[in-house]
């Protein structure tokens, strides 16, 4: 099969590949296509961004398609499972693509944003829901959906989702499927975690893997320069300045480190924004909308971003810090060299992220080249925290003294005099009547003991 037609799909989606200008299916959708088209469960394994949305949104829109069943009030035919909102937006966003010339419903919900507008649209039901797994279980528990009808389950990023703790959501989710379903897997990496959840999940699923695990994108050109923690925003501003970057992702481990970063670049005259989890979704999408439209063209992330974004010219991947999780870098700089583009991702890397650069390069089984740094660049600068002005200790403010004879502050809080706390304190409950009299008072009480 060379072509898109070869798969027999039905004329609406063929109508809609073509509006796409779809022609050649990639490697993981000519080989999951077939076996997802045949009804059975799939363990698909490829480097992002080689088209795994679309390996299985045909499927589901021909399914659907063609059964001529009709969607039930608050259920839904087919769920796609992702880890994060952008990711769940871009997958809707592909089934309306695909779907334009049909007449299914496609929905999305997430959190960030009010439930009740998402409870009252799925009022009538969806053909197709796409769900960040939390938001979900919302919905579930306030009665708006029910999962009895499912057809179609869909598991996108798999791996992600225990990277981000979602490992007893997918359990609880999982308890309300019904067993007669189609289940498709989608994963960039495949740990041994991942092998265990997909056998519970997965009904004696094909195995289609295109490129080795862990393996980084053919088109990017990747390499580290070492420099101190202190040195990052410095050499960020000056790599950023020369002209020479395009449309520039830069990922930060942190939330705070991404707002921090926007703040030293903004000092430096360079515009940037950020995207994490302590965003509103409006500020997420403000963002995404204003780098997808090139009016922004630095995009400063945490890994929430690394496989939500799909934004066309991205040229750059910077790693502004390296991830703890080794997979975590192959996911960002799949960003960059997408559609068949070319791309560069630069690691920043201090002395105690050696060990990091390390099990990335064990992991993708191939060495990162040392780049030269900026000339005149000096690799080893203290970071702003620790100057010696910010290093000189400040005198401590002295403590409010009372006047003689005026009371201490927990008296003041007790309205007593001086001292009347103390004693009250260490004063003693003593029992009266036939208690009181210790032993012989107690066995008096009770006779019995």
């Amino acid at each position: 099969m060379t072509n898109f037609k070869d798969f027999a799909l039905l004329a609406p989606l063929n109508r809609a590949l073509e509006a796409e200008g779809y022609t050649t299916p990639t490697p993981i959708q000519l080989q999951a296509i077939p076996h997802a088209l045949a009804g059975k469960d799939l363990l698909g394994i490829a480097q992002t961004g080689t088209g795994k949305t679309c390996a299985f949104a045909l499927p589901i829109l021909q399914r659907l398609g063609k059964s001529g069943t009709t969607r039930k009030p608050r259920s839904c035919r087919a769920l796609i499972l992702s880890p994060t909102r952008e990711l769940a937006s871009q997958i809707a966003a592909s089934f309306r693509a695909y779907g334009q010339f049909m007449h299914l419903s496609i929905d999305v919900v997430f959190g960030g944003v009010p439930i009740g507008k998402q409870t009252k649209k799925l009022s009538t039901g969806a053909d197709i829901l796409v769900a960040t797994p939390g938001r979900l279980l919302d919905l579930v528990n306030q009665k708006a959906l029910h999962l009895g009808d499912l057809e179609i389950l869909v598991l996108d990023e798999a791996d992600q989702m225990l990277d981000l703790g979602f490992i007893v959501p997918l359990r609880r989710i999982q308890a309300m499927l019904p067993k007669k379903r189609q289940s498709l897997f989608f994963s960039a990496t495949m740990p041994d975690t991942i092998a265990g959840l997909a056998n519970s999940f997965l009904t004696d699923p094909v195995k289609v893997a295109v490129t080795p695990v862990a393996t980084t994108a053919e088109r990017v050109t990747q390499g580290v320069m070492l420099v101190s923690q202190g040195a990052k925003p410095a050499l960020l501003s000056r790599l950023l300045s020369d002209g020479k970057q395009g449309r520039t992702l830069v990922f930060t481990r942190t939330k705070h480190g991404a707002d921090r970063i926007v703040k030293h670049l903004a000092r430096d005259g360079i515009e940037s924004a950020a995207i994490h989890g302590n965003k509103s979704q409006a500020q997420r999408e403000k963002a995404l909308a204003a780098f997808r439209a090139g009016s922004c063209e630095v995009l400063v992330a945490t890994d929430i971003a690394a496989r939500g974004i799909d934004v066309e010219g991205v040229t750059h991947v910077i790693n502004f810090d390296l991830p703890h999780v080794p997979e975590s870098y192959v996911h960002r700089i799949g960003r960059t060299a997408r559609a068949g583009a070319s791309g560069m991702a630069i690691a920043f890397c201090a002395s105690d992220e050696r060990p990091l650069l390390r099990d990335i390069e064990k992991l993708t089984r191939q060495a990162v080249p040392v780049l030269a740094l900026p000339e005149g660049f000096v690799a080893d600068q203290p970071r702003a925290r620790d100057t010696e002005d910010n290093r000189r200790p400040q005198p401590r403010p002295a403590r409010p003294q009372a006047h003689r004879g005026e009371p201490s502050r927990p008296e003041q809080a007790r309205g007593g005099k001086p001292g009347e706390h103390r004693r009250a304190r260490t004063r003693r409950f003593r029992p009266s009547g036939s208690a009181a009299g210790g032993v012989a008072g107690q066995q008096a009480a009770h006779p019995g003991r």
